[in-house]
């Protein structure tokens, strides 16, 4: 779900086509958008039947904003509506960020590549309005009708947030070398406050109401136990506050006036209803917040939620789809590690095990690696379990969802601390009747980095890897990514100019000799983030070993597969 109007229909994202395209949701009816050849976004433009697509070529993360008018007659055979340019320069991303009657805000990186200013244009003239150009990546941006905004760009340190308020000056309203998130900001009717989801000076995040002036916050709901993420009602009167519980999503509505709690939304099953899914969104009349939601065996559904009563209904049935198939639901475990620490680890297993396969294993690590395995449906832990295989999803150091300390446990230095969680893991397995000797490693992205740092600096534990877009080298990686991403990466991993000799020593390339299992690698050409670059390297030295190394790239994809058709070639032949 990217967006609903006050009517109830939701602007929804559905991959049916092979690719994630546009369709409206009413009453239980869809209807298409958008047929492109790579996955698009969109929002609702306020107070028209209009959709503002955010689109790219292949992957490549380069966003164009196009414009479709659902009320004008659909020519062709398809009747599709017509897509009409908005703000297109395929050179340079363009991010949409944000929507008002007549106007969408949008950051880019045009003026040099590098840096992104935000900008506000008037959809009915194109005249623009550069509200932001001082440098950096802009995260998140809130527009006030009376024209001021609200945004944030990285902080100084690992996991932190500057915010930033624009009118007549820029007015700085968090300390840049905090360690403190501040995140999902949203404007009070009037521009009396912000709402946002922070943890300044606290392990958790929790949400406070956020003076614009001063930035003197006002907790509204906090929890010692949980992670707390907030979105506040565009009237002002509600909060949907959602408790991150070993990565299942606990919802309730609270008043954004006192925090207290009024009601809970009850979800279809233990699942996940925020990033890296959509984020809920709220009706511009506040009656209804419209969900993305996905659990273990249920793999991707819209829900709406009603506010006034709390009660959520689904508008698709995605489960439908599996027939008989019943995926497996995991069980939930802390492994413990050699400093005394615990790994949050979901385990699942195989109903009617093959004896052939008894005792084998694949850990899936998540990428990030400021992020968190949630639960939520996974066709590849699915198809690995089918096949008979015990399926590990831990949270290693670096995890967001368990508070501050740990997701900063792996920053700059610490960074094999992380790859050593592994090892741990590794010796967990004859704990629970596993193989030690059968085990393999999977992940993407940064979890692609995790599978090459286990096979080289842990040759003796595993048998067998699947890097997808991995980092093979530190050093090259931040080299050659992005310009506009490496200062933003710089912060976690550490600089090339005063890291480098660390840098080195973490990358899996400077011990690849020392990797003794086979590999498998998968990669987008376009990729923005992950030079492709990283994978020919690091499968060229494997095979040099003597070692079986397959390597796949698609020239239609970036970080990561988002076409059908690629992942039912890719991921048959790795599994």
């Amino acid at each position: 779900a990217f967006d609903v109007a006050g009517s109830g229909r939701v602007l929804a994202g559905s991959d049916e086509s092979g690719s994630t395209q546009l369709i409206e949701l009413v009453d239980g009816a869809s209807t298409r958008l958008t047929a492109l050849s790579g996955a698009v976004t969109g929002r609702y433009l306020p107070g028209e039947r209009a959709v503002v697509v955010q689109h790219d070529t292949d992957g490549d993360e380069r966003g164009q904003l196009s414009l479709l008018r659902l009320d004008q007659p659909r020519p062709g055979p398809v009747r599709l509506p017509e897509l009409c340019p908005l703000v297109r320069d395929p050179e340079h991303v363009h991010r949409l960020l944000d929507v008002l009657p007549d106007h969408v805000v949008y950051s880019t990186n045009r003026r040099n590549g590098v840096d992104f200013d935000v900008v506000i244009r008037c959809v009915s003239s194109g005249a623009e309005r550069v509200a932001y150009d001082r440098g950096g990546m802009v995260l998140e941006v809130a527009a006030a009708p009376d024209g001021r905004v609200a945004l944030t760009v990285p902080g100084a340190l690992p996991m932190s947030d500057e915010l930033i308020v624009v009118d007549s000056e820029d007015r700085t309203l968090t300390n840049r070398d905090v360690a403190a998130r501040c995140t999902n900001i949203a404007w009070l009717p009037g521009g009396s406050g912000l709402i946002a989801t922070t943890n300044f000076e606290r392990d958790r995040t929790g949400v406070a109401r956020i003076d614009p002036r001063t930035g003197d916050r006002t907790w509204l709901v906090t929890s010692d136990e949980h992670d707390l993420t907030g979105w506040v009602s565009p009237d002002g009167s509600k909060l949907l506050v959602q408790a991150n519980d070993d990565g299942a999503s606990r919802l309730a509505l609270h008043d954004a006036s006192s925090g207290e709690r009024l009601r809970p939304v009850h979800l279809p099953a233990d699942g996940w209803c925020a990033f890296p899914l959509p984020q809920p969104a709220w009706s511009p009349d506040s009656r209804y917040v419209a969900l993305t939601f996905s659990g273990p065996t249920v793999p991707g559904d819209v829900l709406l939620v009603d506010a006034s009563t709390g009660e959520c209904r689904a508008l698709t049935d995605s489960a439908a789809q599996l027939d008989d198939q019943r995926p497996v639901e995991p069980s939930i475990h802390r492994v413990p590690t050699r400093d005394g620490e615990q790994v949050p680890c979901f385990r699942y297993s195989p109903e009617n095990p093959d004896p052939q396969l008894a005792g084998s294993a694949v850990l899936i690590v998540h990428g990030g690696p400021e992020s968190q395995s949630v639960r939520a449906f996974n066709p590849i832990v699915q198809a690995l379990v089918a096949q008979g295989h015990e399926v590990l999803v831990p949270n290693v150091r670096g995890s967001t969802g368990y508070g501050k300390r740990w997701y900063s446990a792996d920053d700059g230095r610490n960074r094999l601390e992380a790859v050593a969680d592994l090892g741990d893991l590794h010796d967990w397995l004859p704990t629970i009747g596993l193989d030690p000797s059968r085990a393999a490693l999977w992940g993407g992205s940064y979890g692609g980095y995790m599978v090459l740092a286990g096979l080289a600096f842990q040759p003796q534990r595993w048998a067998a890897g699947v890097d997808i877009v991995g980092i093979s080298s530190l050093v090259t990686f931040l080299a050659n990514t992005a310009p506009y991403r490496r200062a933003h990466r710089e912060r976690e991993y550490g600089s090339l100019t005063a890291d480098a000799d660390f840098l080195h020593q973490a990358s899996p390339l400077t011990k690849v000799a020392d990797i003794a299992a086979p590999l498998f690698v998968l990669h987008g050409a376009n990729d923005p983030r992950v030079p492709l670059s990283e994978a020919e390297q690091i499968a060229e030295a494997v095979r040099a070993n003597g070692l079986e190394c397959e390597l796949l790239v698609y020239p239609d994809e970036g970080h990561g597969l988002a076409k059908r058709a690629n992942r039912l070639d890719a991921y048959p032949k790795v599994l």
